[in-house]
């Protein structure tokens, strides 16, 4: 049986039915892309962690051939800048990150905390000024976010409405090629010009680290950045307005977290699971035959793998349907990746996700929903899915 991705989901915290219903036949699906394009579906999360450390599974753009399985996506909307290291093999990733990892180091994260708890308090300070009812994405989970990547690398805040208007367009799934070129283009002018600038005048941040050592070109420089600032403010945007959410309708769980905040860390890594935001992908090409949960996918075949799939695996979880804040911190979910590719700045996602949900909670300890929950609008058309709008009141 072939299969085409599916995108309708059963509720907002849960992937489409067709994912579950596929993952309890097999791991592994034959897949049709538009286009005509034949490769494979991964549901299962032993074969995910499989292909996501197989160096044999590549990530470039050209190998792909960016056979997105969504219908109304222009396959040539995507072009990569210098430095875009998400998408290329070793050892040019290698490389990169290399240079990228020698600047998340501890002292730069435990610098960060106290900035990240005083971010978050700012920001429940002018929601609670504004009163109720309010958007809690704008107000809150997309400031938030937003305002520590500017911190870590380096970026005015005063420029967030370009940036956050340009990442928006260009993951949004039925942009077209030129709406996506102008907003990349966009980007990659202004974080260049800020490149230069640290050049000129280097300060203590993670841009300016880059800039100072002396070995990378402006423009791979301004790639990373480009990667570091929408990766590093839509996933985590997305997961503190779909978790808070989730937390309002699971009232449960939301009071054994009140009953016990040391629970907040394992909270933490179950929304991580349970919700999982990448809501398409990531993709990987074959190298060579290779053969997954025993079926063998060709050289030049695209798997594109399902992560909210895999996380919900019950021969890898315990009751994986079931949001349980009480599960063991530590339960090798996959929504940060794995491998090679597995997101640079998961312990900083950490960090925010801990203080902005517990803050939020005890600073309005009857925090609910403004409107049914029918009626919060959600993000079923991006590639990283969440609440579009979240009102709520206190």
């Amino acid at each position: 049986m072939t299969v085409v991705f599916p995108v309708d989901r059963p509720s907002p915290f849960d992937p489409p039915e067709d994912l579950r219903r596929w993952r309890e036949q097999a791991p592994l699906h034959p897949m049709s892309y538009p286009g005509g394009h034949e490769g494979w579906l991964v549901t299962g999360y032993a074969a995910a962690r499989a292909v996501l450390a197989d160096p044999r599974f590549s990530s470039r753009l050209e190998n792909l051939r960016w056979p997105i399985a969504w219908e109304g996506l222009d396959p040539d909307a995507f072009v990569q800048p210098p430095g875009f290291f998400l998408q290329l093999d070793p050892p040019d990733h290698t490389r990169l990150r290399r240079h990228l990892s020698a600047q998340f180091t501890v002292r730069r994260l435990n610098a960060l905390e106290p900035a990240i708890e005083r971010i978050t308090a700012q920001a429940l300070d002018a929601m609670e000024a504004k009163g109720a009812p309010a958007d809690l994405v704008q107000e809150f989970a997309l400031p938030v976010p937003s305002l520590v990547i500017c911190e870590l690398l380096g970026i005015p805040y005063a420029d967030r409405d370009r940036f956050q208007r340009d990442s928006a367009a260009a993951l949004r799934v039925g942009s077209t090629k030129e709406e996506v070129t102008t907003a990349m283009t966009s980007l990659f002018g202004y974080l260049y010009e800020l490149v230069g600038a640290k050049r000129a005048q280097p300060a203590d941040d993670l841009l300016s680290g880059l800039v100072t050592g002396g070995e990378l070109p402006a423009e791979e420089i301004t790639g990373m950045a480009m990667l570091l600032l929408v990766a590093g403010h839509e996933t985590t945007a997305s997961m503190l307005g779909l978790g808070t959410y989730a937390l309002l309708e699971h009232p449960s769980q939301l009071a054994a977290l009140r009953a016990d905040p040391s629970l907040w860390d394992g909270a933490v890594e179950e929304l991580l699971r349970h919700l999982s935001v990448a809501h398409l992908g990531p993709l990987r090409a074959a190298l060579e035959d290779v053969e997954i949960a025993g079926r063998t996918i060709r050289k030049g075949q695209v798997v594109t793998l399902s992560i909210p799939a895999a996380n919900r695996d019950p021969e890898r979880f315990d009751d994986p349907e079931t949001l349980d804040v009480t599960r063991p911190a530590k339960t090798g979910h996959l929504a940060f990746g794995h491998g090679i590719h597995q997101c640079l700045g998961h312990q900083l996602a950490r960090i925010e996700m801990r203080v902005a949900y517990r803050a939020l909670f005890d600073r309005f300890p009857h925090l609910r929903l403004a409107v049914p929950p029918e009626e919060v609008p959600m993000r079923t058309d991006m590639t990283i899915y969440g609440v579009r709008r979240l009102p709520v009141s206190w």
